[in-house]
């Protein structure tokens, strides 16, 4: 699972719809892979402005990526070649192989197996 997608997920269950707590979910045991893959300027560029940053910024926090600015990048900072480099290495080459995915709210948790995570419920919780 790549950090991105972390970024447009919540919690599945039917009570967190309206907690704010729902969003981010949080990884826990995470283990990391770095899957090396060509530098797309362009990409990271168009993507920010989707991005929840301070969601990004707890979830880089708790993978123990450096601290990110305290603002999304914006303007002149999205030429900078150094931040969409950085971006680029968190958002689309980290790979999130084993671990879970924490709800801050009700606490249930998505596993997440050989990169893919399960976010099937059961059916108490649907």
């Amino acid at each position: 699972m790549k950090v991105i997608t972390a970024n447009f997920v919540t919690c599945a269950v039917k009570d967190c719809k309206t907690s704010a707590a729902s969003f981010p979910l949080h990884f826990h045991d995470a283990e990391l892979e770095m899957q090396e893959i060509d530098f797309q300027p362009e990409f990271i560029r168009n993507v920010i402005p989707r991005i929840d940053w301070e969601g990004l910024r707890v979830t880089a926090n708790e993978l123990g990526f450096p601290s990110l600015p305290d603002s999304k990048p914006e303007g002149k900072a999205l030429e900078d070649e150094r931040t969409l480099k950085d971006l680029h290495r968190l958002l689309l080459e980290t790979q999130v192989m084993e671990g879970r995915l924490v709800c801050g709210n009700c606490g249930h948790q998505y596993a997440i197996k050989e990169g893919i995570a399960n976010f099937l419920l059961p059916s108490h919780l649907v």
